[in-house]
């Protein structure tokens, strides 16, 4: 079985949905069975880091929101990540643009290292306040899960894989996919936003048992803001 992710390392709901999709996997008889491919997927591919704004500010702007209302709604998102054991450290995360970022998990992809670059992408960005669009911090990440540092340098320094990034976000048009994380079971089953671990659980059974190529969406949030909420983040 394979598992297609779409997600942004820039969405918070795409951390929490990874770890309730992990959970689910967990619990399934057959997950030695199931490939899980990341894709890339860019909430604001016009942002641009700017020293010294935070994350509550740059929500602020987009919603038309005061810096406390922002605040507040990053506080609510840091209890649900606590709730699956993640540790969100919103005040001190630098907004920043991810398309390096996901070239580096691509060069990930290649060395069999997606998972881990995702994962430590997530932790960097969330937890650890790191701006993930800085070449050498791409660099000492890509390092830590195991690849050569010279390589990660060649990689960035040259614009590698940015045709794969872009490609996934095509695909995701094509798809219909507006909004992350989105999970695609098999080319079967779609999973929008970080749903419950029982409602993956249940997925997962399902299209184990049914084969039939065709996308058939479990859930949506239509209706939703374009932005980060109630469990999705959407452009």
């Amino acid at each position: 079985m394979k598992i297609d992710i779409w997600s942004d390392i820039a969405c918070p709901f795409c951390y929490i949905g990874k770890r309730k999709f992990e959970q689910a996997l967990e619990q399934f008889p057959h997950k030695d069975q199931v490939e899980v491919v990341w894709h890339s997927f860019q909430l604001d591919p016009e942002m641009q880091f700017v020293p010294g704004k935070s994350i509550n500010e740059v929500l602020a702007e987009k919603k038309g929101w005061s810096p406390q209302q922002a605040k507040q709604m990053n506080a609510q998102v840091t209890g649900m990540a606590k709730e699956v054991g993640l540790d969100y450290n919103m005040d001190q995360t630098i907004p920043a643009n991810t398309f390096h970022a996901h070239r580096l998990t691509h060069l990930a992809a290649k060395h069999g290292l997606q998972d881990q670059a995702e994962e430590r992408l997530f932790q960097a960005y969330f937890m650890e306040g790191k701006n993930i669009g800085d070449t050498d911090t791409l660099v000492q990440l890509g390092t830590e899960i195991g690849l050569e540092e010279a390589l990660v340098r060649q990689t960035l320094e040259n614009n590698l894989f940015a045709n794969e990034v872009n490609q996934d976000s095509f695909e995701a048009q094509q798809l219909g996919i507006r909004g992350v994380p989105f999970f695609v079971l098999n080319r079967k089953y779609g999973v929008s936003g970080a749903q419950p671990s029982e409602l993956f659980l249940q997925t997962l059974e399902k299209v184990w048992e049914e084969e039939k190529p065709v996308i058939t969406p479990i859930t949506t949030n239509e209706g939703q803001d374009a932005s980060c909420s109630d469990g999705m983040c959407e452009v």
